[in-house]
């Protein structure tokens, strides 16, 4: 559904951040079931506050682009560490299977008790729990990722009747068969799924089709994970093969369950141990992806002004909401692509904060930078100004939120890109008193200017 760029959270006064943009395609961004899904998975997972589960940071949605933003975790995924452990035909260690399961566990459990803002239980369930949607930090943390698919009470968009959604090899019978009563004991199965592949380095269940790969998850006999591999811990028997029943009640009842039970088995390893684990085993990987973050970040405030200045009331600006409105506030805005701006003088000792964002995805031998911006921890945004290229002249530039591509994959993040007209935010302590004018109504327009860099502009009536 989605691609996975790196991104760049910029501040004017030396604040930045590495994170994870993720991208949805323009088919399905112009396909309503899609775009409302994928709206989905910021709303539900912004109620999930675990340190086992990637956090969602924020959405932009405008102009036939979504973009979900996300923590950036140097890292790689459980998919790849299993594969790296196959071709160097070495066993994991059961320590640090135990302490990938168990994090996996913890995280799911925080997301299967979150609750709305109102402590509504929002009964989340993962739906798509694999290999490739853990994500072991170079710190040593494992997190959960991906809730794209979840199902949820309340969610905007419903599943069509008899539709599938996740990977097969993975789903829990009562899935595959579309029953209704798909809980939280659907995601501990399939967290058993992975745990037996982790163990046994193979796959459980598997063929040359898909009807094949159904059939063996409904009726094949799972055997013991030490049977199939040498070393395996036989104490983590009982509790693989409970996890994958397939009649749900008797499984685990809840994934904290699941994991005092491992804890209680085996011992556990500690984040340092992963983290060296993880390293002999892909730091190459790790490494050079490290120096194209690090490229990226080196060139990542590099901003110009454009060539021709938009009018007063045309300011472009970013549609991502601030993040000082929190968590809850940040998604419910989604809908709306709009900020409105007030008329009013800021006074000369005001406090401002400019927030502002940049996107550098490199695909193929292809790059893609998205620059996005975003003024004002105020409650209104003063007029609109534009960026200067002179580093001494008044407020710093904010990036606009630009597309361009490059079939140069070394000007990933160098060349210049546009700036845009910033509008700074008073500090409402020393604003002056005056009636607030009304919010006047803005939609968002873009243009393609002559080097091809695509411009999201905001213009007001």
């Amino acid at each position: 559904m989605a691609t996975v760029h790196y991104g760049r959270l910029l501040g004017p006064v030396g604040f930045s951040r590495t994170v994870a943009i993720k991208r949805l395609h323009a088919q399905y961004a112009k396909d309503p079931e899609f775009a409302v899904m994928f709206l989905d998975e910021a709303r539900l997972a912004a109620r999930i506050r675990h340190p086992n589960v990637v956090p969602t940071l924020d959405v932009v949605a405008t102009d036939g682009e979504l973009l979900l933003v996300m923590d950036y975790v140097h890292g790689e995924s459980l998919a790849q560490c299993m594969r790296a452990a196959s071709a160097a035909q070495g066993p994991i260690p059961i320590d640090v299977v135990s302490a990938i399961a168990c994090a996996v566990l913890h995280g799911l459990h925080a997301a299967h008790e979150a609750t709305s803002e109102q402590g509504e239980p929002l009964s989340i369930v993962h739906r798509d729990v694999s290999p490739q949607n853990v994500l072991i930090g170079a710190d040593g943390v494992p997190r959960v990722l991906d809730f794209g698919v979840a199902k949820a009470a309340g969610r905007l968009q419903t599943t069509r009747e008899g539709q599938l959604k996740g990977k097969l090899a993975y789903m829990a019978p009562e899935q595959l068969q579309s029953d209704a009563a798909v809980d939280r004991r659907t995601d501990i199965y399939a967290t058993g799924v992975v745990l037996w592949e982790t163990l046994t380095r193979q796959r459980l269940f598997s063929g040359d089709n898909e009807g094949i790969v159904i059939r063996n998850v409904l009726e094949r006999r799972v055997e013991a994970p030490s049977s199939v591999a040498k070393g395996v811990a036989a104490s983590l028997d009982g509790i693989t093969l409970r996890a994958v029943e397939r009649e749900p009640s008797r499984r685990f009842a809840t994934a904290r369950e699941m994991a005092l039970a491992i804890e209680a088995a085996v011992p556990m390893a500690s984040a340092t141990r992963v983290s060296h684990w993880l390293e002999g085993l892909v730091g190459e990987r790790m490494a050079r992806r490290a120096r194209v973050v690090s490229s990226i970040e080196s060139h990542s405030g590099r901003v110009s002004t454009p060539e021709k200045a938009e009018p007063q009331d045309e300011a472009e600006t970013t549609v991502m909401p601030s993040p000082s409105a929190g968590a809850g506030a940040t998604l419910s805005q989604v809908s709306s692509v709009s900020v409105a701006t007030s008329h009013h003088e800021p006074p000369a000792r005001d406090r401002r904060w400019w927030w502002g964002a940049s996107i550098a995805g490199l695909v193929g031998t292809g790059a893609l930078i998205l620059l996005v911006a975003r003024s004002g921890a105020g409650d209104h945004a003063a007029p609109a100004a534009t960026a200067s290229t002179d580093p001494g002249a008044g407020a710093p530039a904010v990036p606009s939120v630009s597309a361009a591509s490059s079939p140069d994959p070394s000007a990933t993040a160098a060349p210049p890109v546009p700036s845009a007209s910033a509008a700074p935010a008073s500090s409402p302590a020393t604003r002056p008193s005056r009636p607030t004018p009304a919010a006047q109504p803005c939609t968002i327009k873009s243009y393609i200017d002559d080097s091809g860099i695509k411009h999201f502009v905001k213009q007001c009536k």
